[in-house]
């Protein structure tokens, strides 16, 4: 992907980018000469994760960005209008899972409700506020995390092996998460801007307790979303192996 800002920068803004999947994204992108900005809600935790990356002669910075927090969200595009002009791509990667193994009946109304404050409003916010920024950019991407687990599809069919798993919250969220990527990349289709959402499976972070594949291999199918040619899709959603049903 080429994109034309100050300096002639590449540059990738990643919510919760701290750890984990977000973590391990920015470390690959960053390899492939993006300047990555480290969206985190803790600043010294930010700081931490950009000097890893300068060890790895990664130009990496962090900005302090709560997705939660308008304020900090409008700070954060001010700071990147500033210091570049625009950004080539977004990845709203933060993301919470308060579940808990409870049935919906169990679910309290509170941990619907902060579930979806992180992972939906918190994308919605994150992204209409650096659209402009984006727009400036000669082909922006916008990738948000998902997972099969917001696959309606999937999750109504007997067959399949997320049938049984039950998490009302962190599922419901994910479906929503993905009707804004359909939403998004309608809106934005004349424009040379992709939005897709990527499931990077089931991948060994504190989400998952450590349990999965490596983080590498998720972190694949969201650095191959934010590096799309001109010619790739938009409005999808993807996993490693190509098309997840909705």
């Amino acid at each position: 992907m080429e994109g034309t800002v100050i300096n002639n920068t590449k540059t990738v803004l990643i919510t919760g980018g701290n750890r984990g999947i977000g973590f391990e994204t920015a470390r690959q992108l960053g390899a492939k000469g993006y300047t990555v900005l480290i969206g985190a809600r803790d600043e010294k935790k930010g700081q931490e994760a950009a000097a890893l990356l300068k060890k790895e002669n990664i130009n990496a910075e962090a900005i302090v960005l709560d997705v939660t927090n308008e304020d900090t969200i409008k700070a954060a595009a001010q700071q990147i209008d500033k210091a570049f002009g625009s950004l080539n791509v977004l990845i709203n990667n933060a993301g919470i899972n308060v579940d808990n193994g409870k049935s919906p009946s169990q679910l309290a109304l509170d941990e619907l409700q902060k579930t979806f404050e992180t992972n939906v409003f918190g994308t919605f916010a994150v992204t209409k506020a650096l659209l402009p920024l984006i727009k400036k950019s000669s082909s922006g991407r916008i990738v948000n995390l998902s997972s099969s687990l917001g696959s309606l599809t999937l999750n109504s069919d007997p067959e399949s092996g997320f049938f049984n798993y039950i998490a009302l919250a962190y599922m419901s969220s994910k479906a929503a998460v993905n009707a804004l990527t359909i939403l998004f990349a309608k809106e934005l289709k004349d424009f040379p801007i992709k939005v897709n959402s990527a499931d990077p499976g089931y991948t060994a972070t504190d989400l998952t307790g450590y349990v999965g594949h490596p983080v590498a291999e998720g972190a694949s199918i969201v650095v191959h979303l934010a590096t799309l040619t001109e010619d790739g899709p938009t409005g999808g959603f993807f996993d490693k192996n190509g098309i997840v049903p909705w």
